[in-house]
């Protein structure tokens, strides 16, 4: 069954017969996984391995999208999708938030598209040329792969990022340091390199011979004076791409470069290049994907270095896939740290349909003593509550999924 359309007239039954109409969509994804979990112990013997069953929602959202035509080659669109929490869960990722992922309203013509709302980054959008080698969701993307930075009281390679008011204590990989200015823990402007942005305007190109590019910035509105208790802060990001596809879409490449003004410390911007892109031969689809981000503190510069190849074989309906990603130790003012990870996984999926899918498979990470890598979505680590395992602990997963696209 295809996706539905509800056609909706603009003006009511009685209006002009030349009144525009508006093409009204609803869709949404159900993507859930049985999962076999284990958390090895963590390196100082304090916490015990754990073993445990869980059910995943991954990214399970539903949507509405609307356009009509203006005429003269232009139109108006609008989008609002929110996450569908599937499972009960003390992580904040499962809960429903309305319009909590890609929402935004805005204009398209033969000029490009222009739009404001919230949208994953020109930065994000790259993932897709590269990482073919997922089953579920548990690979680089929500693992290794832009994920050194993240937002509220997750790791951060700088600061211990927690909540104004907290006490310091270990930051991120690092495992001590300053605690975030609130304008960052709060979560309201700090967002990891891969995150889709809030408060922001987006604009897209149209592609030339297989070119295109991309652009997002993300206003300053929590900018901020100093108090006797706070410091100024004036944030604002920005975030850029160019791809290019090609060979009848068998070969495809794309670069992208952010700038994330004062996330991590006041008047100063941590910046990130990244280059992915693949081939697919027929026999198989190879993807790439290679990042480097410069955090900026007191003392100096952390430097962090992510990298990882991912492949697709088809076989019938389905398609084997694999994916294989590493975290480098962080560069920091005194040296570098054992703050870095690996990540394998291995399944396969069949396409029963364009809408539902079944797979399984397995995926590790094998995390360094400072790190703490794990996959976006895990419900609880060793002890039951914390999403993300304690420094050190190495995670891995058997599991089985299904997705439906309607």
């Amino acid at each position: 069954m295809q996706k539905k359309l509800l056609t909706l007239a603009v003006a009511g039954a009685l209006a002009a017969p030349a009144a525009a109409l508006a093409q009204v969509e609803v869709y949404g994804t159900i993507h859930m996984s049985l999962n076999s979990m284990k958390f090895d112990a963590n390196p100082a013997g304090t916490i015990p391995s754990v073993s445990k069953l869980d059910v995943t929602s991954h990214a399970s959202n539903v949507g509405v999208r609307a356009r009509e035509d203006l005429g003269g080659g232009l139109s108006a669109w609008a989008q609002v999708e929110t996450n569908a929490a599937m499972e009960r869960s003390l992580d904040p990722a499962h809960v429903s938030g309305f319009a909590s992922r890609n929402s935004a309203i805005g204009l398209q013509g033969g000029w490009g598209n222009v739009f404001l709302g919230q949208w994953t980054t020109p930065w994000a959008d790259l993932d897709a040329l590269w990482a073919i080698g997922t089953v579920a969701t548990f690979g680089p993307v929500t693992s290794i792969i832009g994920r050194r930075e993240t937002t509220g009281a997750a790791p951060n390679p700088n600061c211990a990022n927690t909540p104004a008011g907290a006490t310091a204590g270990g930051a991120g990989a690092g495992g001590g340091g300053p605690i975030c200015q609130s304008f960052e823990a709060g979560g309201g402007v700090g967002h990891a390199f891969w995150r889709r942005i809030s408060n922001s305007i987006h604009y897209q190109s149209p592609v030339f011979g297989g070119f295109q590019f991309k652009i997002a910035y993300q206003t300053n509105q929590d900018k901020a004076a100093a108090t006797a208790t706070s410091t100024a802060a004036d944030p604002s990001m920005y975030s850029g791409s160019v791809t290019w596809s090609g060979m009848g879409g068998r070969a495809r490449v794309g670069a992208a470069y952010d700038g994330h003004k004062e996330f991590t410390t006041p008047g100063q911007t941590d910046t990130g290049m990244r280059v992915t892109g693949g081939y697919n031969f027929g026999f198989a689809d190879i993807g790439l994907a290679y990042e480097a981000m410069t955090y900026k503190i007191a003392g100096g510069d952390v430097d962090a270095q992510q990298y990882g190849i991912a492949v697709a074989i088809p076989i019938g309906q389905g398609a084997i896939r694999g994916s294989y990603s590493i975290a480098k130790d962080l560069d920091t003012p005194t040296g570098t740290t054992d703050s870095g990870a690996k990540q394998y996984n291995i399944g396969y999926d069949y396409r029963f349909s364009k809408r539902t899918t079944v797979g399984v498979g397995y995926a590790a990470i094998d995390n360094d003593t400072l790190a703490n890598f794990t996959w976006s979505g895990l419900s609880s680590a060793n002890q039951g509550n914390a999403v993300t395992p304690s420094a050190g602990v190495d995670t891995s997963i058997f599991f089985v999924s299904m997705i439906h696209r309607f």
